[in-house]
């Protein structure tokens, strides 16, 4: 099985599987957040991340979500890729990751494409009729 980590802004990583515990009735196996925020330096971040990294890895890799790239939070991911091994998505969202809970006893490609494409389908324009809001 696939290790799942979240790095994210603040508290959104633990949020994010919190909510994915209460859709599945339990919380998943091998998956950890880590909150950073815009002021961390990656750099001080980095040894908590690598610790962390290794707690969810059982040998079949790990795949990292990270909110919103380029930010502090994608830049620690950055620096834990190993490609192939330990690989990033950027974007995390409820049906992203309910998406690579739901793949990760795949390959990592599989699991990066379903995380990718979980997080794509799962926006939406919803639409109803005018009674509908009344």
């Amino acid at each position: 099985m696939i290790g799942l980590f979240l790095i994210t802004h603040g508290s959104l990583g633990e949020s994010l599987i919190q909510c994915a515990c209460h859709v599945l009735n339990k919380r998943p196996p091998q998956i950890a957040q880590l909150g950073v925020s815009a002021q961390d330096d990656p750099l001080d971040a980095l040894p908590l991340a690598r610790d962390m990294l290794k707690w969810v890895d059982g040998g079949g890799g790990v795949l990292i979500l990270t909110d919103v790239f380029g930010a502090t939070p994608s830049n620690v991911a950055l620096k834990l890729l190993e490609p192939g091994r330990v690989e990033a998505v950027a974007g995390v969202s409820l049906p992203m990751l309910l998406r690579a809970l739901t793949y990760r006893d795949k390959d990592m490609g599989t699991l990066v494409a379903k995380a990718v494409s979980g997080g794509r389908d799962g926006v939406m324009h919803m639409k109803g009729t005018r009674d509908a809001a009344r």
